[in-house]
Protein backbone atom coordinates (compact mmCIF):
# COMPACT_ATOMS: atom_id res chain seq x y z
CA UNK A 1 0.00 0.00 0.00
CA UNK A 2 2.74 2.13 0.83
CA UNK A 3 4.16 1.57 -2.64
CA UNK A 4 1.11 2.91 -4.46
CA UNK A 5 1.72 6.04 -2.40
CA UNK A 6 3.77 8.31 -3.96
CA UNK A 7 5.93 10.40 -1.85
CA UNK A 8 4.66 13.84 -1.68
CA UNK A 9 7.33 16.71 -2.38
CA UNK A 10 7.44 20.32 -2.06
CA UNK A 11 7.28 21.62 -5.61
CA UNK A 12 8.67 25.15 -5.53
CA UNK A 13 6.46 28.05 -7.21
CA UNK A 14 3.44 25.73 -7.50
CA UNK A 15 1.93 28.10 -4.34
CA UNK A 16 1.98 30.76 -5.89
CA UNK A 17 0.94 29.99 -9.38
CA UNK A 18 -2.32 28.37 -7.28
CA UNK A 19 -2.97 32.06 -5.93
CA UNK A 20 -2.03 33.58 -9.19
CA UNK A 21 -4.43 31.77 -10.78
CA UNK A 22 -7.79 31.32 -8.98
CA UNK A 23 -5.98 27.59 -8.20
CA UNK A 24 -6.22 26.57 -11.46
CA UNK A 25 -2.90 25.12 -13.24
CA UNK A 26 -2.83 23.29 -16.64
CA UNK A 27 -0.81 20.04 -16.70
CA UNK A 28 2.25 22.36 -19.06
CA UNK A 29 2.88 24.47 -16.47
CA UNK A 30 2.98 21.56 -13.41
CA UNK A 31 5.78 19.76 -15.95
CA UNK A 32 7.54 22.97 -16.09
CA UNK A 33 7.54 23.31 -12.10
CA UNK A 34 9.06 19.58 -12.09
CA UNK A 35 6.00 18.12 -11.20
CA UNK A 36 5.26 14.37 -13.15
CA UNK A 37 2.32 12.89 -14.42
CA UNK A 38 1.91 10.60 -11.83
CA UNK A 39 1.86 13.01 -9.23
CA UNK A 40 -1.22 14.95 -11.04
CA UNK A 41 -3.21 11.82 -11.53
CA UNK A 42 -2.72 11.12 -7.34
CA UNK A 43 -4.10 14.47 -6.60
CA UNK A 44 -6.74 14.68 -8.93
CA UNK A 45 -7.96 10.94 -7.98
CA UNK A 46 -11.21 10.35 -6.19
CA UNK A 47 -11.44 11.68 -3.25
CA UNK A 48 -8.52 13.60 -3.51
CA UNK A 49 -7.44 17.41 -3.13
CA UNK A 50 -7.58 18.34 -6.75
CA UNK A 51 -10.26 18.09 -10.03
CA UNK A 52 -9.81 17.93 -13.10
CA UNK A 53 -11.91 20.58 -14.64
CA UNK A 54 -10.63 19.88 -18.51
CA UNK A 55 -8.25 18.07 -20.63
CA UNK A 56 -5.08 19.23 -19.00
CA UNK A 57 -6.18 21.56 -16.79
CA UNK A 58 -6.70 21.07 -12.91
CA UNK A 59 -8.36 22.81 -10.08
CA UNK A 60 -6.23 22.92 -6.99
CA UNK A 61 -9.51 22.88 -5.05
CA UNK A 62 -12.47 20.02 -4.78
CA UNK A 63 -16.26 21.72 -4.62
CA UNK A 64 -17.86 22.77 -7.53
CA UNK A 65 -15.53 26.03 -9.57
CA UNK A 66 -17.01 29.33 -9.78
CA UNK A 67 -17.22 31.04 -12.89
CA UNK A 68 -13.79 32.92 -12.47
CA UNK A 69 -12.29 29.51 -12.08
CA UNK A 70 -14.04 28.35 -15.21
CA UNK A 71 -12.86 31.29 -17.22
CA UNK A 72 -9.07 30.66 -16.01
CA UNK A 73 -9.56 26.96 -16.98
CA UNK A 74 -10.86 27.72 -20.68
CA UNK A 75 -8.13 30.18 -21.17
CA UNK A 76 -5.52 27.76 -20.27
CA UNK A 77 -6.76 24.88 -22.00
CA UNK A 78 -7.20 27.41 -25.18
CA UNK A 79 -3.68 27.96 -25.06
CA UNK A 80 -1.31 31.08 -25.49
CA UNK A 81 -3.46 34.69 -26.92
CA UNK A 82 -6.98 33.32 -26.07
CA UNK A 83 -9.57 35.80 -24.97
CA UNK A 84 -13.05 35.46 -23.33
CA UNK A 85 -15.55 37.15 -25.31
CA UNK A 86 -19.18 36.76 -25.21
CA UNK A 87 -21.85 36.72 -22.48
CA UNK A 88 -19.42 36.09 -19.94
CA UNK A 89 -16.87 39.21 -21.54
CA UNK A 90 -19.92 41.09 -20.58
CA UNK A 91 -20.29 40.26 -16.97
CA UNK A 92 -16.85 42.02 -16.61
CA UNK A 93 -18.17 44.85 -18.33
CA UNK A 94 -20.62 45.57 -16.16
CA UNK A 95 -23.43 44.35 -18.55
CA UNK A 96 -26.25 41.87 -17.93
CA UNK A 97 -25.85 38.38 -19.73
CA UNK A 98 -28.76 37.58 -21.86
CA UNK A 99 -28.13 33.95 -21.05
CA UNK A 100 -27.24 31.83 -18.09
CA UNK A 101 -23.76 31.40 -17.73
CA UNK A 102 -22.71 27.91 -18.14
CA UNK A 103 -20.62 28.14 -21.17
CA UNK A 104 -17.51 30.06 -21.47
CA UNK A 105 -16.87 31.85 -24.85
CA UNK A 106 -12.69 31.61 -26.10
CA UNK A 107 -11.34 33.36 -28.96
CA UNK A 108 -8.79 31.62 -30.28
CA UNK A 109 -6.06 32.10 -33.11
CA UNK A 110 -7.11 30.51 -36.74
CA UNK A 111 -4.68 27.76 -36.84
CA UNK A 112 -5.33 26.56 -32.91
CA UNK A 113 -6.17 23.03 -33.05
CA UNK A 114 -8.49 22.47 -30.31
CA UNK A 115 -11.97 21.55 -30.56
CA UNK A 116 -14.57 23.29 -27.90
CA UNK A 117 -14.74 21.46 -24.89
CA UNK A 118 -17.25 20.74 -22.06
CA UNK A 119 -18.01 24.19 -20.65
CA UNK A 120 -15.71 25.90 -23.23
CA UNK A 121 -16.90 26.95 -26.24
CA UNK A 122 -14.13 27.98 -28.72
CA UNK A 123 -14.10 30.42 -31.50
CA UNK A 124 -11.71 30.22 -33.92
CA UNK A 125 -10.73 34.50 -35.42
CA UNK A 126 -8.26 36.04 -37.58
CA UNK A 127 -9.52 38.79 -35.52
CA UNK A 128 -7.41 38.66 -32.33
CA UNK A 129 -7.95 41.90 -30.66
CA UNK A 130 -4.76 43.82 -30.50
CA UNK A 131 -6.04 45.75 -27.32
CA UNK A 132 -7.03 43.36 -24.18
CA UNK A 133 -8.82 43.99 -20.66
CA UNK A 134 -7.52 42.02 -17.86
CA UNK A 135 -9.24 41.11 -14.77
CA UNK A 136 -6.51 39.98 -12.43
CA UNK A 137 -5.83 36.72 -14.31
CA UNK A 138 -8.09 36.52 -17.00
CA UNK A 139 -7.56 38.16 -20.04
CA UNK A 140 -10.84 39.01 -22.11
CA UNK A 141 -12.26 41.58 -25.21
CA UNK A 142 -13.03 44.94 -25.15
CA UNK A 143 -16.78 45.94 -24.64
CA UNK A 144 -17.71 46.65 -28.19
CA UNK A 145 -16.26 43.11 -29.33
CA UNK A 146 -17.65 41.13 -26.14
CA UNK A 147 -21.20 42.68 -27.91
CA UNK A 148 -20.39 41.88 -31.14
CA UNK A 149 -19.76 38.46 -30.77
CA UNK A 150 -22.56 37.99 -28.15
CA UNK A 151 -25.62 39.46 -30.64
CA UNK A 152 -24.40 36.98 -33.46
CA UNK A 153 -24.99 34.29 -30.84
CA UNK A 154 -27.87 35.18 -29.99
CA UNK A 155 -31.16 34.19 -32.05
CA UNK A 156 -33.89 36.16 -30.02
CA UNK A 157 -34.12 39.57 -31.49
CA UNK A 158 -34.85 41.31 -28.31
CA UNK A 159 -32.35 39.62 -26.41
CA UNK A 160 -29.99 41.07 -28.98
CA UNK A 161 -31.62 44.70 -28.80
CA UNK A 162 -31.11 44.50 -25.21
CA UNK A 163 -27.11 43.90 -24.88
CA UNK A 164 -26.63 46.67 -27.46
CA UNK A 165 -28.65 49.14 -26.19
CA UNK A 166 -27.61 48.45 -22.69
CA UNK A 167 -23.77 49.03 -23.71
CA UNK A 168 -24.31 51.96 -25.14
CA UNK A 169 -26.61 53.68 -22.62
CA UNK A 170 -23.78 53.06 -20.08
CA UNK A 171 -21.41 54.38 -22.09
CA UNK A 172 -19.11 50.89 -22.08
CA UNK A 173 -18.97 51.17 -25.92
CA UNK A 174 -20.06 53.79 -28.62
CA UNK A 175 -22.15 53.13 -31.89
CA UNK A 176 -18.90 53.76 -33.73
CA UNK A 177 -17.27 51.41 -32.00
CA UNK A 178 -19.82 49.40 -32.74
CA UNK A 179 -19.99 49.80 -36.26
CA UNK A 180 -16.38 49.08 -36.75
CA UNK A 181 -16.82 45.48 -34.93
CA UNK A 182 -19.74 45.17 -37.90
CA UNK A 183 -17.86 46.10 -40.68
CA UNK A 184 -14.59 44.44 -39.85
CA UNK A 185 -16.50 41.24 -38.52
CA UNK A 186 -17.68 38.03 -40.45
CA UNK A 187 -20.91 38.60 -42.73
CA UNK A 188 -22.10 34.82 -41.55
CA UNK A 189 -24.89 35.58 -38.37
CA UNK A 190 -24.54 39.72 -38.71
CA UNK A 191 -28.08 40.85 -40.42
CA UNK A 192 -29.52 41.21 -37.13
CA UNK A 193 -26.68 42.70 -35.86
CA UNK A 194 -26.90 45.21 -38.72
CA UNK A 195 -30.38 45.84 -38.65
CA UNK A 196 -29.93 46.91 -34.62
CA UNK A 197 -27.29 48.90 -35.32
CA UNK A 198 -29.55 50.39 -38.10
CA UNK A 199 -32.07 51.03 -35.35
CA UNK A 200 -29.07 52.12 -32.54
CA UNK A 201 -28.18 55.06 -35.46
CA UNK A 202 -31.65 56.15 -35.58
CA UNK A 203 -31.20 57.51 -31.79
CA UNK A 204 -32.74 54.08 -30.73
CA UNK A 205 -31.12 53.13 -27.17
CA UNK A 206 -33.86 51.10 -25.63
CA UNK A 207 -35.37 47.30 -26.43
CA UNK A 208 -38.44 49.35 -25.33
CA UNK A 209 -37.73 51.79 -27.85
CA UNK A 210 -36.87 49.68 -30.67
CA UNK A 211 -40.35 48.03 -29.63
CA UNK A 212 -41.92 51.32 -29.95
CA UNK A 213 -40.54 51.93 -33.48
CA UNK A 214 -41.50 48.80 -34.77
CA UNK A 215 -45.48 49.12 -33.48
CA UNK A 216 -45.18 53.05 -35.57
CA UNK A 217 -43.85 51.49 -38.22
CA UNK A 218 -46.52 48.44 -38.77
CA UNK A 219 -49.30 50.99 -37.74
CA UNK A 220 -47.96 53.12 -41.03
CA UNK A 221 -47.39 56.03 -38.73
CA UNK A 222 -45.24 58.80 -39.51
CA UNK A 223 -41.77 57.93 -37.79
CA UNK A 224 -41.03 60.32 -35.27
CA UNK A 225 -37.49 61.53 -34.37
CA UNK A 226 -35.85 58.94 -31.08
CA UNK A 227 -33.90 60.66 -28.66
CA UNK A 228 -33.70 64.70 -30.45
CA UNK A 229 -32.88 67.46 -28.10
CA UNK A 230 -35.34 70.03 -27.60
CA UNK A 231 -34.44 73.57 -26.87
CA UNK A 232 -37.08 76.82 -26.41
CA UNK A 233 -34.90 79.65 -27.13
CA UNK A 234 -31.37 78.68 -26.30
CA UNK A 235 -32.92 76.35 -22.50
CA UNK A 236 -32.94 73.02 -22.82
CA UNK A 237 -36.30 71.55 -22.25
CA UNK A 238 -35.99 67.67 -23.12
CA UNK A 239 -34.69 64.70 -24.63
CA UNK A 240 -37.74 62.51 -25.23
CA UNK A 241 -37.64 59.33 -26.64
CA UNK A 242 -39.91 59.98 -29.54
CA UNK A 243 -40.79 63.11 -30.91
CA UNK A 244 -42.98 64.32 -34.25
CA UNK A 245 -41.63 68.20 -34.47
CA UNK A 246 -44.78 69.21 -36.57
CA UNK A 247 -47.48 68.05 -34.33
CA UNK A 248 -45.54 68.79 -31.11
CA UNK A 249 -46.37 65.08 -29.98
CA UNK A 250 -43.59 63.19 -27.53
CA UNK A 251 -43.76 59.66 -26.41
CA UNK A 252 -41.33 58.50 -23.58
CA UNK A 253 -41.27 55.25 -22.39
CA UNK A 254 -41.58 54.82 -18.64
CA UNK A 255 -39.44 51.80 -17.98
CA UNK A 256 -37.63 51.20 -14.82
CA UNK A 257 -35.82 48.63 -16.37
CA UNK A 258 -33.95 50.70 -19.20
CA UNK A 259 -33.21 53.87 -17.05
CA UNK A 260 -30.12 53.73 -15.27
CA UNK A 261 -32.39 54.33 -11.88
CA UNK A 262 -35.67 54.84 -10.70
CA UNK A 263 -34.73 58.09 -10.10
CA UNK A 264 -34.27 58.80 -13.79
CA UNK A 265 -37.55 57.38 -14.23
CA UNK A 266 -39.18 59.35 -11.58
CA UNK A 267 -37.25 62.56 -13.43
CA UNK A 268 -38.53 61.58 -16.49
CA UNK A 269 -42.63 61.99 -15.46
CA UNK A 270 -41.58 65.45 -14.17
CA UNK A 271 -40.04 66.41 -17.85
CA UNK A 272 -44.01 66.21 -18.77
CA UNK A 273 -45.27 69.27 -16.87
CA UNK A 274 -42.44 71.07 -18.56
CA UNK A 275 -43.25 69.76 -21.88
CA UNK A 276 -46.91 70.10 -20.89
CA UNK A 277 -46.04 73.88 -20.04
CA UNK A 278 -44.14 74.57 -23.88
CA UNK A 279 -47.31 73.08 -25.15
CA UNK A 280 -46.39 69.63 -25.96
CA UNK A 281 -48.72 67.06 -25.83
CA UNK A 282 -46.12 64.14 -24.41
CA UNK A 283 -47.55 60.77 -23.85
CA UNK A 284 -46.12 57.82 -21.66
CA UNK A 285 -46.51 53.79 -22.27
CA UNK A 286 -45.24 50.62 -19.74
CA UNK A 287 -43.17 48.02 -22.36
CA UNK A 288 -45.95 46.33 -21.28
CA UNK A 289 -48.42 48.45 -22.69
CA UNK A 290 -46.46 48.85 -26.34
CA UNK A 291 -45.89 44.98 -26.59
CA UNK A 292 -49.58 43.80 -25.62
CA UNK A 293 -51.71 46.87 -25.85
CA UNK A 294 -50.27 47.67 -29.34
CA UNK A 295 -53.96 48.93 -30.88
CA UNK A 296 -54.49 51.15 -27.66
CA UNK A 297 -51.26 52.68 -28.15
CA UNK A 298 -51.48 53.40 -31.72
CA UNK A 299 -54.84 55.27 -31.25
CA UNK A 300 -53.54 57.35 -28.55
CA UNK A 301 -50.56 58.23 -30.42
CA UNK A 302 -52.63 58.97 -34.29
CA UNK A 303 -55.29 60.80 -31.83
CA UNK A 304 -52.53 62.79 -30.48
CA UNK A 305 -51.09 63.43 -33.99
CA UNK A 306 -54.33 64.47 -35.47
CA UNK A 307 -54.81 67.55 -32.48
CA UNK A 308 -51.26 68.58 -33.00
CA UNK A 309 -51.78 69.13 -36.83
CA UNK A 310 -54.42 71.17 -36.46
CA UNK A 311 -52.83 74.00 -34.02
CA UNK A 312 -50.01 75.81 -35.72
CA UNK A 313 -46.00 74.54 -35.02
CA UNK A 314 -44.63 74.83 -31.95
CA UNK A 315 -41.96 77.45 -31.54
CA UNK A 316 -39.38 74.54 -30.24
CA UNK A 317 -35.95 73.94 -31.90
CA UNK A 318 -34.87 70.77 -32.60
CA UNK A 319 -31.64 69.54 -32.56
CA UNK A 320 -31.44 65.17 -34.13
CA UNK A 321 -29.80 62.45 -32.02
CA UNK A 322 -26.13 62.60 -33.60
CA UNK A 323 -25.23 60.54 -35.91
CA UNK A 324 -28.75 59.93 -37.03
CA UNK A 325 -30.17 60.60 -40.95
CA UNK A 326 -31.75 63.35 -39.57
CA UNK A 327 -28.62 64.88 -38.14
CA UNK A 328 -26.98 64.79 -41.48
CA UNK A 329 -29.57 66.71 -43.34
Amino acid sequence: MLCAMPVTVRIDGLGELLDQQLSVVSRGQLLGLGMKDTAMQWRVRAGGPWQALLPGVYLGLTGAPNLLQKEMAALLYAGPGSLITGPAALMHHGLRSPVVLETVDVLVPMGRRRTSMGFVRLHRTVRIPDRIVMTGPVRLVEAARAVADTVRLLADLRDARAVVAEAVQRGRCTVGDLTGELRCGPIKGSAMFRSILGEVAEGIRSTAEADLRDLIKAARLPMPLFNASLYVGDTFLARPDAWWPQAGVVVEVDSYEWHLSPADADRTRKRHDLMGAAGIIPLHFSPRQIRRERAEVVRLIKDALDRGLQRPPLPIRTIPCPGSPAATR
